[in-house]
């Protein structure tokens, strides 16, 4: 009954989303069938180019989807593009190998028969060889639109939209109705997506190739008919509707606002979102949930995006690549640094940043707190060794991260590493699979789950005051966006950030919902 109410009360959201998923599939699918049946004709009349071209393909498929993905980013950049161009690469395979298969497996004796007749190697490939091969290229079809729908979800990663949006941020909030309203509406898409393909199959293949139990009724052949012509217009349709979207946003006054893959980030983005549209006339577009630093800042580098909130500490290290522990610097001296530096290196501009300090700091479980008096980092250090770490993995790779860390207190010596996702991080703490992890200091979830946070006894960790990124020539265009933050500069307090965090992510409030009236409660909005 709960999981129905949630879906009631998101039936917008979700319809959207599950909108933006069809017309993903379908752009992916409709592209590999134009790319790899030709592929597959072209390779089974030259035998010579088979084994290089089905290498390429398997190759291609073996690659993990999220490597691809992350490796196509600095090419693509982030959101609809890279999305499409993966889900097509491995969509190609099935058809290109159903397609040679098919052609090449049918009985040279027919083949004999057909030139004996005196038609052409075209007239026979064009009326004997792929009519007959028909049933088998459309068996590699369904196979890739099946695949082309769970591979989609991924594309939320990079801002691509889509049903797998719900996923990740049904992990994220650790909400499983958030993960089934995204997971359920796939799952039911594919099958339908299946269904039709079935239909479209048999009215592709030649009456007189059909078994004797598969032979349709008049009504059934005009059904299928029907299918077909529904299917071409809906396709058409879906290229069409893509194009001017894509066309309108570029013509229309809009500015693309960015976030990352957590709570906070999505606050912060609605927050963002709203001013702008109160404040100016500019039109905003949400691209939220984007897979990390490296991610979110890749889109205002390669114009994805024109703003977004990243973090002081995050900037100075991950981005400046500065190393955190060669000097202790104070708040406004990190925020001097990344200032100019990036003016300097990638004509970005800041605003003020905000009071709220979300720097990193190591969490126990309380019994483990308990058991072991521990109050400090320091006092981990002696212990380190009887506990299991489950870090995020962005945590684990960053210098200002785990790697700092344990050159800062050099007696850590944990008995297992076990880095995951964000959220799930604080599900292993409960289900005590795991003992310490990494926390943000604003984190909804440290009330949630009653994390015990030691003290930083050595002032290891940055500051990570979160400040408006925008791009310089987003501002030349508009101006007005010039300190469009700034009034938050001393609201957002270390409580108020975890009070908005908790809101989401324990009483499963929405981001924008908690963001609206967040702003309302200050009057920052009209």
């Amino acid at each position: 009954m709960n999981f129905l109410n949630y879906l009631l009360e998101n039936k917008e959201q979700i319809f959207i989303l599950l909108k933006e998923h069809i017309e993903l599939t379908i752009l992916s699918v409709t592209l590999a069938i134009l790319i790899g049946v030709p592929i597959g004709i072209i390779v089974s009349q030259f035998q010579r180019i088979n084994k290089p071209v089905m290498g390429v393909a398997n190759t291609i498929q073996a690659i993990p989807s999220m490597a691809l993905l992350g490796f196509l980013i600095p090419f693509f950049g982030i959101g609809f593009v890279p999305s499409i161009f993966m889900v097509v690469l491995y969509s190609l395979l099935p058809i290109i190998k159903n397609t040679f298969m098919s052609i090449s497996g049918i009985n040279p004796q027919i083949k004999e028969a057909a030139e004996g007749i005196g038609m052409t190697r075209l007239q026979i490939l064009f009326k004997v060889q792929i009519p007959m091969a028909l049933p088998i290229i459309m068996a590699g079809v369904r196979i890739s639109a099946v695949t082309a729908v769970g591979l989609m979800t991924i594309a939320a990663y990079i801002g691509a939209g889509g049903l797998g949006y719900l996923v990740f941020s049904g992990i994220r909030t650790a909400n499983n109705y958030q993960i089934l309203a995204g997971a359920i509406p796939a799952c039911l898409l594919a099958l339908f997506i299946d269904f039709v393909a079935s239909i479209i199959e048999k009215a592709v293949v030649p009456y007189g190739l059909r078994l004797n139990e598969d032979k349709s009724s008049k009504r059934e052949r005009l059904f299928q008919k029907f299918t077909v012509i529904a299917v071409i217009a809906v396709v058409i349709f879906t290229f069409f509707n893509v194009g001017v979207k894509k066309f309108s946003e570029k013509r229309n006054s809009t500015v693309t606002i960015a976030t990352k893959d957590f709570t906070e980030q999505e606050i912060l983005g609605n927050i963002l979102a709203e001013l702008v549209e109160n404040k100016t006339d500019l039109k905003v577009k949400r691209k939220f949930g984007l897979g990390g630093t490296q991610v979110a800042f890749g889109a205002l580098k390669t114009g994805e995006a024109d703003l977004y909130m990243e973090y002081t500490g995050t900037l100075y290290t991950a981005i400046l690549n500065h190393n955190p522990i060669s000097e202790k610097l104070s708040s406004e001296d990190v925020y001097n640094v990344v200032k100019k530096e990036l003016g300097d290196k990638y004509n970005l501009s800041l605003d003020k940043q905000l009071k709220f300090n979300n720097t990193y700091r190591i969490g126990v479980r309380k019994d483990i707190a308990s058991n072991y008096n521990l109050k400090t980092i320091s006092d981990l250090e002696r212990v380190s060794s009887n506990l299991i770490l489950s870090p995020t993995l962005e945590f684990m790779n960053r210098k200002d991260g785990f790697l700092g860390l344990k050159n800062m207190y050099t007696d850590l010596d944990f008995k297992k590493i076990v880095p995951m996702d964000d959220a799930l991080r604080y599900k292993s703490l409960d289900l005590k699979e795991s003992d310490v992890i990494d926390v943000f200091s604003t984190d909804g979830l440290i009330k949630t789950y009653d994390v015990k946070v030691l003290e930083d006894d050595k002032n290891y960790f940055l500051p990570y005051h979160a400040v408006l990124l925008i791009k310089n020539e987003t501002l030349e265009k508009h101006p007005e966006l010039l300190g469009i933050s700034n009034e938050l500069e001393n609201i957002m307090t270390d409580e108020v950030m975890r009070e908005l965090n908790y809101q989401v992510d324990d009483l499963k409030r929405k981001p924008e919902e908690v963001a609206h009236e967040f702003l309302t409660k200050y009057q920052l909005i009209d």
